[in-house]
């Protein structure tokens, strides 16, 4: 498919919504999966005697990435012809998987996310400042509502300085987020059924609020570069760079 009017808004304000595209196999695929990594991601923690590793806070949210490295399956989802049709329509006909990601929130009050970049993380983990934009898929596993901590977005036309690059970021003690943004803007909220896709631009501020339902609140984020992305220094490869698009045509297939 080619989204046309998703493909306009993208490159007008930096994000657009594809809904329910992942139903049937693929979201059960995801589905089945998140429980897999909750639980290793409890038996982590316990293994480091913590309950919190950088922004991942035990029973309020889970960030836990590369799943799958270790979950195969997930590549069913990834190297599919609709994530596939999603990068055309978005960054263009040359697209590399990078990196892939569960963010879970926990029920009856999982924790808010501060207003970030997703290039900001990049920088700020020691990643190279001048990558290219790259495209964040969050892929909704369950409804996702201003009750359970949806994700909110501040487009390009509101804070033009963010299509222009990533702005300063500064780690926040206790939650340890990186914070990008201050401002009093609420920002477009996105309310999803599951199944559905937000696909946005790496510059793109965004946040989530807490989930203040008595369920768990599940998201899976599948990222696609448009180059290969290396580290500074070392030159050596950032995360992965599995080729999905070249000249437009699919050359990864789960």
């Amino acid at each position: 498919m080619k989204y046309e009017q998703q493909r306009e808004q993208f490159q007008r304000e930096g994000y657009a919504v594809f809904e329910r595209v992942l139903e049937g196999e693929l979201l059960d695929i995801l589905r089945a999966q998140c429980g897999r990594m909750v639980e290793r991601e409890d038996a982590r923690l316990d293994a480091l005697g913590v309950d919190v590793d950088g922004i991942t806070h035990r029973g309020n949210r889970y960030f836990a990435g590369e799943c799958q490295r270790v979950q195969p399956e997930l590549r069913e989802m990834l190297f599919s012809d609709v994530m596939a049709d999603i990068c055309r329509a978005t960054i263009g006909d040359d697209a590399y998987f990078f990196y892939d990601q569960y963010v879970v929130k926990g029920a009856g009050g999982g924790m808010s996310f501060s207003w970030h970049q997703d290039s900001g993380y990049v920088v700020g983990n020691g990643g190279p400042p001048d990558h290219k934009p790259y495209l964040t898929c969050w892929c909704t596993l369950d409804d996702t509502t201003i009750e359970n901590g949806t994700v909110r977005v501040l487009p390009f036309s509101q804070v033009p300085a963010t299509r222009e690059g990533i702005v300063p970021h500064v780690r926040q003690p206790g939650t340890n987020d990186l914070v990008g943004w201050t401002g009093d803007e609420e920002g477009v909220v996105v309310e999803v059924p599951a199944g559905s896709v937000v696909a946005f631009s790496s510059l793109l501020l965004h946040a989530t609020g807490a989930n203040r339902t008595d369920r768990m609140r599940r998201v899976y984020l599948a990222q696609y570069s448009p180059e290969v992305i290396l580290n500074p220094g070392t030159k050596q490869l950032r995360r992965n760079a599995i080729p999905v698009l070249r000249n437009g045509k699919q050359v990864t297939f789960a």
